[in-house]
């Protein structure tokens, strides 16, 4: 389960809470195929650099979901940086890529989610007539604040993700406002395709200010699995983990990552 952050509750009003999605990918794929997805589903990430188990994922890998433990030195540092960080004001078909501003209590693995199948060659996967597509057509226009009230307001969405935060074997926790130490962020590739043929991969967060480009591209016969990509998720585990240090082993060091693939 994983809820809100203190830095987060400080930045963004909560519009309503929603059940804490269990961060794993039976529940995860559960939603996304109530959602209009069912062709792609998510599946654990074991390891970042042994080839074997890399191998039995299925590809193209079209991205991935960090889930991590946060802890004092991550919240101060995030808020640090996102003091000089422009809020984002991106819309309409032009964007590299679709985010959402979280504005929904406890509902970070719904943001990790939408930011992960809204994206790159997701998109070519979403069934038409289907709650995701209605989504995509309905906020691909609008700017990120109003993008967040559409959100809110998707009665589909909300009741696709309260049938999914039944499922998993973690109790929900008793209060709606109750803190979790776990936080979720998604990188995912854009879905406009650059001069050069390639993809910028994107770091997807919906409580910082907006959508942060990598400094990594790939190309179509590339995926999220490539190595570049794979290392900017090692970067932010070695992070956090010298973080935790820091507090003299304060914290609960539980990395998890899934990829979103299509099925077999």
């Amino acid at each position: 389960m994983t809820t809100d952050t203190t830095w987060q509750k400080q930045r963004t009003r909560r519009a309503k809470y929603y059940t804490p999605l269990e961060s794993n990918p039976e529940v995860f794929t559960s939603l996304i195929s109530n959602l209009g997805l069912p062709s792609l589903q998510f599946t654990d990430v074991y390891s970042l650099t042994d080839p074997d188990l890399l191998s039995f994922i299925p590809r193209p890998a079209l991205a991935l979901v960090l889930v991590f433990p946060t802890n004092k030195h991550y919240e101060k540092w995030t808020a640090e940086e996102e003091k000089v960080r422009p809020e984002y004001e991106g819309k309409g078909e032009g964007e590299e890529v679709i985010w959402y501003k979280q504005t929904i209590g406890n509902a970070c693995g719904l943001y990790g989610i939408l930011h992960a199948v809204s994206n790159g060659r997701a998109r070519e996967f979403v069934k038409p007539s289907t709650p995701i597509s209605t989504l995509l057509t309905t906020i691909t226009p609008l700017s990120p604040s109003s993008r967040a009230t559409a959100l809110e307001e998707s009665k589909q969405v909300e009741a696709a993700h309260a049938e999914a935060g039944q499922q998993g074997d973690t109790a929900a926790p008793a209060n709606a406002d109750a803190d979790v130490d776990y936080h979720y962020i998604t990188f995912v590739p854009s879905h406009q395709v650059g001069p050069d043929g390639t993809r910028k991969i994107f770091e997807m967060d919906g409580a910082k200010k907006g959508p942060i480009f990598t400094g990594v591209h790939i190309t179509d016969s590339e995926d999220a699995l490539d190595a570049k990509v794979l290392r900017l998720v090692q970067a932010h585990i070695e992070r956090e983990e010298a973080a935790a240090n820091q507090e003299g082993g304060e914290g609960n060091i539980g990395f998890s990552l899934m990829a979103l693939v299509p099925t077999a």
